[in-house]
């Protein structure tokens, strides 16, 4: 019998995913034990993909019916990338050191690796798991994991709309990106208590950290304020005028590539949005270098990653759970795509004599992004947790780039 969806408005549908946000945030911060316990083992982000996909299997919603998604994914997901990527302060990464910056981009190499390691590895015994055609092909749904892996949720979903995996990858992609990441980050976090002892085995000298965390318990204190509504109009404008900019500039570049060079549609140079995302990206970076960085200060971040979690939640609408199970092999491909990943991560750690913070965080910064690189962070300090933001805010510059190349060397492995 065909299910009718019980929620079909909007509206309706909108407020029902703020609500659910709302009680993921509010109850993941409350200390009681229960809680606590629950969400060690159920990350929050984690809930704010699963619960909407829950909802849409079950028809209460429904994600293939909704406009939600394709607004936020068009309005809310540049905007997003400029917030993040305008609060980015390269003296103050430079301050950090080379050997900070080499972990992260050793980090970002292992994934751009990673990915089509993985699937040729995997295609050798079991062509069918990495195999598919048209919005079915499996590494259409992997490039995507490549974006967040890389930078984060926005660049993810940027992917998502270069490269145009169907729905259902989409879904079983999206179980492998958050259950491998989420075990991954478990594990960097059990490491931050024994740091001292990894350290040692490093023969790595940790004391610049040491140091690093008085000068940003000052800044956090001077800089941050509480924003002004007139703060708020500008990041507003800066926000959706970057995002403007960057769909005119989209509407007339995509249609003119498409019509003389055809041929680059097989590399999605063709699409709008591919556009749209590198644009805002550039503009995001280089307000950067400009008084508008100032706006970090008073929240832009912080509307960036509510504009981030809307968007978690409506990609989450568009998960089938059922889905998950038909391919269990991908499972596979992420285990050994992450497993590249730290083992590169690690050796150029080795080899520099990095502490275990700027692996950790490194590491962190490109799989988890902005929503959990400065947890790691913290886990070692609270007042580090801004160095965590700091290299995910380099990762949301580099995800979408770097997502989109290894996006297509799995593609050129996979055919």
């Amino acid at each position: 019998m065909l299910l009718l969806t019980v929620f079909t408005s909007d509206a309706v549908v909108l407020g029902l995913l703020f609500v659910i946000l709302a009680g993921v945030f509010y109850t993941a911060n409350l200390k009681h034990p229960l809680w606590t316990k629950f969400y060690a083992i159920f990350p929050p982000l984690l809930l704010c993909y699963f619960i909407p996909g829950v909802l849409n299997s079950f028809k209460i919603i429904s994600g293939e019916e909704s406009k939600l998604y394709s607004v936020v994914s068009q309005y809310f997901l540049p905007a997003c990338l400029v917030y993040f990527t305008l609060g980015m302060d390269f003296k103050a990464v430079v301050r950090l050191g080379p050997k900070a910056l080499l972990v992260f981009l050793a980090g970002t190499l292992g994934v751009m690796l990673g990915g089509p390691i993985a699937v040729a590895i995997v295609k050798t015994f079991a062509p069918e798991v990495v195999g598919g055609s048209g919005a079915d092909a499996v590494w259409r749904g992997l490039s995507t994991i490549a974006g967040s892996w890389i930078g984060g949720g926005a660049n993810q979903t940027a992917l998502k709309e270069v490269f145009q995996p169907s729905d259902r990858l989409f879904s079983q992609v999206i179980a492998v990106d958050v259950i491998v990441a989420e075990i991954w980050m478990a594990v960097l976090i059990y490491g931050a208590g024994k740091a001292a002892k990894i350290d040692h085995y490093f023969k790595a000298d940790a004391t610049a950290i040491d140091e690093l965390k008085t000068k940003l318990e000052l800044e956090h204190k001077t800089s941050q304020r509480i924003p002004t509504l007139n703060d708020l109009m500008m990041i507003a404008a800066v926000g959706f005028g970057a995002t403007a900019f960057a769909h005119f500039v989209a509407d007339l570049v995509a249609p003119w590539l498409k019509l003389n060079y055809p041929a680059l549609e097989r590399f999605s140079l063709t699409s709008s949005f591919f556009w749209v995302v590198s644009v805002v990206t550039f503009l995001g970076i280089l307000l950067s270098f400009t008084r508008l960085r100032q706006l970090e200060f008073a929240g832009a971040s912080k509307i960036g990653s509510l504009f981030l979690y809307v968007l978690v939640a409506t990609i989450g609408m568009k998960m089938d759970i059922f889905a998950v199970a038909e391919n269990p092999g991908l499972f596979l491909v992420g285990i050994l795509w992450m497993t590249i990943h730290v083992m590169v991560t690690l050796l150029v750690a080795k080899w520099l004599r990095a502490p275990f913070f700027f692996t950790a965080v490194g590491s962190q910064a490109n799989v988890g992004g902005a929503a959990s690189a400065p947890v790691v962070a913290a886990a070692f300090h609270p007042s580090l947790a801004s160095v965590g933001v700091l290299l995910a805010i380099l990762g949301y510059a580099l995800g979408t780039y770097g997502g989109y190349l290894t996006g297509l060397m799995m593609q050129w492995v996979a055919e």
